[in-house]
């Protein structure tokens, strides 16, 4: 026994995780907003490059200046030369030689010039002519002065004069005039700092005297910028440079242009970093290999060198800087990288390097350890590979770095601190070797969210996946498309390089190999989106290479996001892209996307949609053919999602209909004046006279009746309409035409705009059928207006409005209109005197209609961009402003929205919840609370056996009767529905939460409530008796926010008018948590199941019945059967899985009287039952395998409600006499309730709802005078 309840325990405990949870979708819980654009930062805004370099070599060898005392023996070597080993003049010209050569390693395409030895003069012009030739390029001045005295402290470098007999000083001032800007400046001498200083000064004094002459109007030409400008000095000032004889004179030109044989030299002289005794000075000179070839030694230890130096510079510097020194020119990011050694070679030498602008110290970060390493490991090797000839080892230290970089990556957040890896990952993206590994880690980096994307844009990951998207390697596919799609999704300008590239083509391979993943190809169709967004040149790109086939190819995949952003890359292809839209035309690419507008995804319908209204819009040459095909188009998107259970899909239903009233505005305005003429006839109390032969009827009178979009009502198929409204038979009407002068009309385009046309042809718009496209679709827009939506119809208003109030103003002067209606209404019209028009035929363009005149008047002013042309005498000659060159009148960021996707953690979404997170261990609370209460709830429900219903617990008051009233299956409160309002009353501690307006239309009532998730985060369900359903999030204004609507439909569309009366059952609802469905039915004929996953309609099942289902009671999820109560008093049971057709399976004609209730009972022993009470009092009990009631139970007559508690041995009748009785299952009377409790308690008035907890053993009623109770068997309670 004990191990039977333990496992019912772990039963329960168990039950609400394996729940499915409803409207919890993003589309739900967020707006339909794009994501904030982040200014972009990583791209430079204007690349720069050295193009001239100016070597100034002061040396005199062998003459040592007079003002510093040299040691014996000192340092002597001047790149890597000994001047004292041959003579001055050629050791002079060979160490220019090698300078330059050392320099051409990090820039070989630069201007170098040398001036050995110069003058004053020399440098002048080399100066000069450099800069001349740079135009606004940057120059590099080099100067060594070992040779020369130290720089004086008023900002004076020594050269010679033209004898070598004296130092003649050369201002720096002098030297910025030359130089201009932008330029560059090494100064290799003792006291550099001194220079820098005193070149901020002069820079300073250039631009006070420029502003001194515009003071004086002397409109001199700017000065460069000179504060721009970059400098590297050897030294601060009053130091001198270093004498170690072991170390070359020019050690800061050494670490600037050969940093990896000075960082070799210095690390054999430093003891304590000497791992490796057995190496010498020569040694160094013999490690095998090439700088540029990564593949040997000295070329590896260069590159992990490169990736060190990059790492400390992108963890120490703020990032614009960072960005302008180390990603703007290829030699001053050299020399940067390069400068940070010097500082750490010459700092232990006391010396201390000096740039600008100024860098923070980097001498001991700890990366310089790594480099350390990395320097013992490669030595190490040395002796034996000098030996024997052992091949090389390469060093562990990117996959150490990478490891590193994962272990970050499994622990980082945008909290901490970025890794300091990411340079080095990019430099590993050059190895083939750790490619793989590095694109994986990056990937996983990039998706942390946008901040991720934009650091390693700005460490400068975007030239090295650019180029290798040349690659043809295929196990790289699915992570270049990854990290792509997350570049492109943070930054889409990055489409230009891409096409210029045409790195286009890589992802158009990838989208059509059928051999690769599908959430792969979807990432390279987003990626093509990104590329055709609002790029000509993109799309005419992505055209050439066959996108519109490729994706048309696959619509039918089974990956719902690979056929949304199918349909999304078309529809963006062809925005104002008409090339486009004819190349989809021969591919039939319209009626293959048709398929989608039922797809069982939301989003891919919108998509659909969104790609449909963008085909439309796209076309700036109006044709037959393109009219015919937007009309099919528009007809079959009116006719297919119109109805769609997602705001999503008719929200862009809207958005693509709009092209259709912009492109063809005549038409509508045709449609919306024959409205406004049949308005002001009825307000004159005319009746249209009619032909003989015909009913009376009236286009607009029947536009009137029409309750929603599903019951829109043509004309007879011959009937015709003119322009005044009547109606004449076809054949009259074919007459008239015959008859008429052809040669006076004229074939106006559709498209035609009343006000592009010329004053002399305005008299009339064209006349168009009742059963027109254009009436149909103006009638599906005017549908949506009341739209359950607010979202919805405000963006349908939006469109009509903008025909609606053309119109309003064309009508406002009433004397002459009403004139002409007179007139027009007084005789019956003659066939002869006015040719009628088949829809899709063209309008007259002649007549004398005095309201199109005043349209065309007060339009001539509201639209003023378009042009004036006469009508063309054939619609190919038509050539009328096009939707493309017109701004949209509603607009929606679904797209935009959809792009959030790959801008978020993907990778995250596919791993599910986060059990750590509040979110998990709020529901992991929640869920053990209603664990709680279903085992708190058997002991009660045992009570009932003995027990009596009686015990108010809660009492209280609504602002007007009750109508329905609905416990929450855990949360001690319920809802109650009140006219168009419903409440929330705690009744445990006898509050009232909330009371809010279900904001439905204007004189309807809530007529059902059902809760969604009430095992978890809960929301209300509302249907009002205008046929609406609206879900509330927050209904009961927790922490006092206000509810927000998460979705709203049109459940069913042909409620009768009946039900919008007191007397009808208006809209009823049953909710099937674990089978996701919603059942709607009521005053209808049908019982119409929506599935909440996909927002689709199942089915309609017809039930059968003359009159209307008063109750209903359902269990899909298990039997698949649900139960029917109407009001002749039938029972109708009906089974799922059957055809529509045929799904009723037994009918019981018992009641005499309306069914109050009918509950689908399944009890642990026996047969499903069905119980049912209608209005008679008699409450009968069913076997649903029998054709007639096992028992029968008489209650009083005059019962108003019914409810049976789910689990418990009890249901509960209210009648209008003011009393509630409850009963056992047996029929037999447990007890009655008349009186609230309390002395002298009153009577309780008549019945109106009752309802059972769907746990607990507890009844809410609610009466007519107002009053809203809850009775417990437990008094405790």
């Amino acid at each position: 026994m004990a191990s039977n309840e333990n496992e019912l325990i772990i039963e329960e405990e168990c039950v609400d995780w394996t729940v499915p949870l409803a409207f919890m979708k993003k589309r739900h819980t967020e707006s339909i907003e794009g994501a904030n654009s982040i200014t972009q930062t990583w791209r430079m805004k204007e690349r720069m490059k050295t193009v001239s370099v100016a070597l100034v070599l002061c040396l005199n060898v062998g003459v040592d200046p007079p003002d510093i005392v040299k040691t014996q023996p000192c340092a002597r070597l001047e790149c890597w030369i000994d001047p004292l080993s041959m003579s001055p003049q050629k050791a002079l010209e060979t160490i220019g030689a090698n300078l330059q050569k050392q320099y051409e390693r990090w820039q070989p395409r630069a201007r170098y010039k040398q001036s050995l030895d110069p003058t004053a003069e020399e440098v002048k012009k080399l100066c000069t002519s450099l800069r001349r030739n740079a135009k606004e390029e940057r120059v590099l001045f080099h100067y060594n002065g070992h040779g020369v005295p130290k720089p004086t402290s008023n900002g004076e470098i020594w050269v010679f004069n033209k004898t070598y007999t004296q130092y003649i000083p050369l201002s720096v001032y002098d030297l910025q005039t030359w130089m201009g800007a932008p330029s560059i400046y090494v100064y290799d001498c003792s006291n550099a700092g001194i220079v820098v200083d005193s070149f901020k000064q002069f820079a300073e004094q250039h631009e006070r005297e420029y502003e001194q002459m515009v003071a004086q109007n002397r409109n001199p030409v700017p000065p460069p910028s000179f504060k721009n400008c970059i400098q590297l000095a050897a030294c601060a000032d009053n130091q001198i440079l270093p004498m170690n004889p072991d170390l070359p004179a020019d050690i800061f030109t050494s670490c600037l242009t050969t940093p990896i044989k000075i960082a070799l030299r210095w690390f054999v002289m430093q003891n304590t970093s000497k791992l490796v005794p057995k190496i010498s000075m020569d040694l160094i000179d013999k490690i095998p290999g090439q700088l540029n070839d990564r593949r040997t030694m000295l070329g590896e230890l260069n590159w992990i060198f490169t990736a060190i130096t990059d790492t400390i510079a992108w963890n120490t510097l703020p990032r614009d800087l960072f960005q302008k020194l180390f990603r703007q020119d290829l030699l001053v990011a050299s020399l940067f990288r390069n400068f940070l050694l010097a500082e750490r070679i010459m700092r232990s030498y006391d010396c201390t390097p000096v740039s600008s602008p100024k860098l923070p110290p980097t001498y001991q970060h700890p990366m310089w350890q790594a480099w350390d390493l990395a320097l013992d490991l490669c030595l190490s090797q040395l002796p034996a590979i000098l030996e024997s000839e052992d091949q090389f080892v390469h060093s562990p230290f990117f996959e150490e770095q990478l490891t590193a970089f994962q272990v970050w990556l499994n622990l980082g957040s945008e909290l901490r601190n970025p890794p300091e890896q990411l340079p080095i990952v990019l430099q590993v993206l050059l190895s083939q070797v750790h490619r793989l590994r590095a694109l994986e880690l990056l990937g996983r980096f990039l998706d942390l969210g946008p901040w991720a994307v934009n650091l390693a844009l700005s460490v400068g990951i975007f030239p090295y996946v650019l180029k290798l998207l040349q690659s043809s390697a295929r196990e790289l596919r699915p992570l270049l498309v990854f990290i792509w799609a997350k570049i492109l999704a943070v930054d889409s300008t990055c489409q230009a390089d891409l096409v210029r590239d045409n790195g286009h083509k890589y992802f158009l391979s990838v989208l059509q190999d059928p051999c690769i993943q599908g959430e792969h190809r979807t990432l390279a169709a987003f990626v093509l989106a990104c590329i055709v967004h609002n790029h000509p040149l993109g799309q005419e790109a992505a055209m050439q290479g066959s996108l519109v086939s490729i994706c048309l190819e696959q619509l039918g995949d089974s990956n719902p996001l690979l056929r949304q952003w199918l349909a999304v890359c078309l529809g963006r292809l062809w925005t104002n892209f008409e090339k486009a839209r004819w190349c989809g035309v021969r591919d039939i690419a319209h009626e293959k996307l048709y398929t989608l507008l039922q797809d069982s995804v939301p989003e891919v319908r919108a998509s659909a949609v969104y790609a449909l209204g963008t085909f439309i819009s796209s076309v700036t040459e109006r044709s037959e053919h393109a009219n015919n095909i937007d009309h099919s188009i528009a007809m079959t998107l009116i006719n297919t999602v119109s109805n769609d259970m997602s705001p999503l899909v008719r929200k862009e239903l809207i958005v693509a209909l709009q092209w259709m009233v912009l492109l063809f505005e005549n038409s509508f305005l045709s449609v919306a004046l024959q409205e406004e003429g049949t308005r002001s006839r009825d307000s004159l109390g005319s009746q249209v006279l009619m032909l003989p032969g015909e009913a009376s009827m009236s286009p607009m009178m029947g536009m009137r009746r029409i309750a929603s979009r599903d019951r829109l009502k043509m004309l007879a198929p011959g009937t015709l309409i003119s322009v005044d409204g009547s109606v004449a038979p076809a054949a009259m009407a074919a007459s008239d035409i015959l008859h008429s002068n052809v040669d006076r009309i004229k074939r106006v385009s559709s498209s035609s705009s009343i006000c592009s046309l010329g004053h002399s042809t305005l008299s009339s718009l064209p006349a168009l059928a009742y059963g027109s496209i254009y009436m149909k679709l103006w009638h599906g827009l005017t549908a949506m207006d009341t739209d359950p939506h607010p979202g919805v119809s405000h963006m349908s208003h939006t469109v009509t409005n903008y025909i609606r109030d053309q119109v309003k103003d064309a009508t406002g002067a009433k004397d002459l209109g009403e004139a002409k209606l007179s007139s027009s209404l007084s005789l019956p019209p003659s066939p002869s005197s006015r040719p009628l028009f088949l829809a899709g035929e063209s309008p007259p363009t002649t007549g004398s209609n005095m309201e199109l005149h005043r349209l065309t008047t007060s339009r001539s002013a509201h639209i003023t961009s378009r042009t004036r042309k006469m009508v063309p005498n054939t619609i190919s000659e038509e050539s009328d402003e096009t939707a493309g060159t017109r701004k949209p009148l509603v607009s929606t960021q679904f797209v935009e929205w959809s792009c959030k996707y790959f801008a978020q953690s993907v990778m995250k979404n596919q791993n599910g919840s986060d059990s750590e997170s509040n979110l998990h261990c709020e529901r992991e609370w929640r869920y053990f609370w209603n664990r709680h209460v279903r085992v708190d709830s058997k002991e009660e429900q045992r009570k009932m056996t003995t027990g009596r219903l009686e015990h108010q617990i809660f009492n209280s008051r609504s602002p007007s009767p009750p109508s329905v009233i609905l416990f929450h299956p855990y949360d001690p409160h319920f809802a109650v529905a009140c006219k168009d309002s419903f409440g929330i009353w705690d009744w445990y501690s006898g509050t009232k939460m909330s009371y809010c307006s279900n904001r439905a239309s204007k004189g309807s009532r809530i007529t059902s409530l059902e809760f969604v998730n009430g095992h978890d985060m809960s929301l209300l369900l509302v249907a009002s008796d205008d046929g609406s359903v609206r879900l509330w999030n927050n209904y009961s204004l927790v922490m006092g926010k206000e509810p927000l609507l998460v979705t709203a439909w049109q459940a069913l569309s042909d409620v009768q008018h009946l039900g919008r009366s007191a007397n009808g059952s208006g809209l009823l609802m049953s909710w099937e948590q674990n089978a996701q469905q919603l059942v709607v039915t009521g005053d209808a004929r049908i019982i119409r199941i929506w599935d909440a996953e996909s927002e689709l309609k199942v089915v309609d099942i017809p039930t059968g019945a003359d009159n209307c289902v008063t109750s209903i009671s359902t269990d899909l999820s298990e039997s698949n059967l649900l139960v029917a109560g109407c009001g002749d008093g039938s029972i109708r049971l009906f089974d799922r899985r059957l055809p529509p057709h045929e799904a009723r399976i037994m009918t019981w004609r018992e009641h005499a009287s309306w069914v109050v209730g009918v509950h689908l009972r399944f009890p642990t022993t026996g047969a499903r039952r069905v119980i049912s009470g209608c209005v008679g009092g008699d409450v009968r009990f069913f076997d649903i395998r029998r054709n007639a009631s096992v028992s029968t139970c008489q209650t009083a007559q005059g019962m108003t409600a019914m409810a049976v508690h789910k689990e418990a041995d009890a249901f509960a009748c209210g009648s209008i006499n003011q009393f509630i009785s409850a009963y056992n299952m047996e029929g037999n009377l447990i007890n009655t309730i008349k009186y609230h409790e309390g002395f002298m308690g009153p009577r309780i008035g008549p019945v109106r709802c009752l309802a059972f907890h769907p746990h607990r053993v507890c009844l809410a009623a609610g009466s007519i005078d107002n009053s809203i109770s809850v009775y417990s068997i437990d008094p405790k309670r």
